[in-house]
């Protein structure tokens, strides 16, 4: 009994300290962003590049991609389908907000889906859409009494745009003005057999959770189930892969893995958040190990920063195999791409960490495709110009308070 008291006591003490320690950091970090200017980085014009049968356009600027999206709503003749993490109703929220109102207004077929739990502190009167707006608020608690099936708990992550069959937008950005020019991250556009990909998973979240809901007046205002024909027309160079948690489906993780396995010279990737699970990282090591030049690019300073804490756990295992480490300066750099030996890339809302490769709702684009892998190897030059690079000596060095918080919150990688 005494051994299982010390071990209580202890268990207890340790999730303290984690605990204060998570706390003390987002507070100073949170003090010290008080009334901190934002500070210009290097962007890339919008680039179209032809895929197949399709073409592809990238975004790095929030004010290019959020110009388009808005031109595509309001040239919308038939349906518009958005779905959004985060909608903040702030200046460029509310322009979202008045383009799809106006949309229905005249007749078009309007569908949203946003992320409630990620919208607490956005004011209940910006989420108050009209009547022929059919909106599915994606529920902070989705689990009813089945308090312990985990594939309830997941949030709604992703960032879909379709409109009229004609042109889909996929990837990181949400919508928000600090996201129009203060975040770096990156968006496409997709015209082409390809849009009906998205469509087709906008649509199966619709109807997955509008069908599954228990609340009366959310039915009726979602409208009838979202229906769709499977189109005939595929397009081989890109796949829109999906992570369904209610259905126990993960392929994204599963993407990346066969993608770095296959690697022969080269593995860019671009990541806000990246705590990988042990296997993902094995893949990047020994790929570095073969020769593979493997670089990551990542905030210097993300804006969740116990998560920087907890991803440096493992720079001493990847610096040691030779994995180049860029941490972007000055800005949060929010993208989730990659691109590997000039030939496949991808493009999501799926960070490398275990909320998106087993947790949430993710999509990303999959294309393999030599001149979207060049597009995406310019990228990754431009943002690594920006970076200052993580070398060996400088992490040995770091201090014993740096060595003890990283000790201190290690754990926490096994749940984040």
């Amino acid at each position: 009994m005494r051994l299982l008291t010390y071990l209580r006591r202890t268990l207890l003490t340790l999730v303290g300290v984690q605990l204060a320690i998570a706390v003390g950091l987002t507070l100073v970090d949170s003090y010290r962003r008080r009334n901190k200017r934002p500070k210009p980085f290097p962007t890339r014009p919008p680039a179209d590049v032809p895929v197949g049968s399709g073409v592809l356009t990238t975004y790095t600027a929030g004010t290019d991609l959020y110009d388009d999206m808005l031109a595509a709503i309001e040239a919308a003749e038939r349906q518009v389908l958005l779905e959004t993490y985060i909608w903040k109703g702030d200046e460029v929220g509310e322009r979202f907000k008045r383009a799809v109102c106006d949309a229905a207004g005249r007749g078009v077929d309007v569908y949203v889906i946003y992320d409630k739990f990620a919208n607490l502190v956005v004011s209940p009167v910006f989420k108050h859409f009209p009547p022929d707006v059919r909106v599915l608020p994606y529920p902070v608690y989705g689990a009813g009494w089945r308090f312990f099936d985990l594939r309830r708990y997941g949030r709604d992550h992703r960032k879909i745009l379709v409109v009229d069959d004609a042109v889909a937008f996929v990837g990181g950005y949400n919508i928000g003005s600090p996201y129009a020019t203060e975040w770096r991250d990156t968006h496409c556009r997709i015209a082409g057999p390809a849009v009906h990909d998205v469509k087709r998973a906008f649509a199966d979240h619709w109807n997955l959770h509008r069908a599954k809901s228990r609340l009366k007046r959310l039915s009726r205002r979602s409208g009838p189930p979202l229906l769709m024909q499977t189109a005939s027309s595929w397009e081989p160079q890109i796949r829109v892969q999906r992570n369904v948690p209610r259905l126990w489906m993960f392929p994204i993780r599963s993407m990346y893995i066969e993608a770095i396995n296959r690697a022969t010279r080269n593995i860019w990737m671009t990541h806000a958040y990246f705590i990988p699970d042990e296997a993902f990282i094995d893949a990047l090591t020994e790929a570095a190990e073969r020769g593979v030049d493997v670089r990551l690019v990542l905030p210097a300073k993300s804006n969740h920063i116990v998560i920087d804490w907890i991803s440096r756990g493992y720079y001493s295992r990847m610096l040691e195999a030779g994995i180049r480490i860029f941490r972007f300066r000055d800005a949060m750099v929010h993208a989730k791409t990659a691109t590997i030996d000039g030939n496949w890339s991808t493009v999501g809302t799926a960070n490398v960490d275990r909320l998106s490769m087993t947790g949430n709702y993710e999509i990303n684009l999959e294309v393999i495709d030599p001149g979207f892998a060049e597009e995406m190897g310019r990228i990754f030059e431009t943002d690594e110009s920006h970076c200052n690079e993580l070398f060996q000596a400088e992490w040995d060095t770091r201090d014993i308070y740096r060595r003890f918080t990283e000790l201190i919150l290690n754990p926490l990688r096994h749940l984040l």
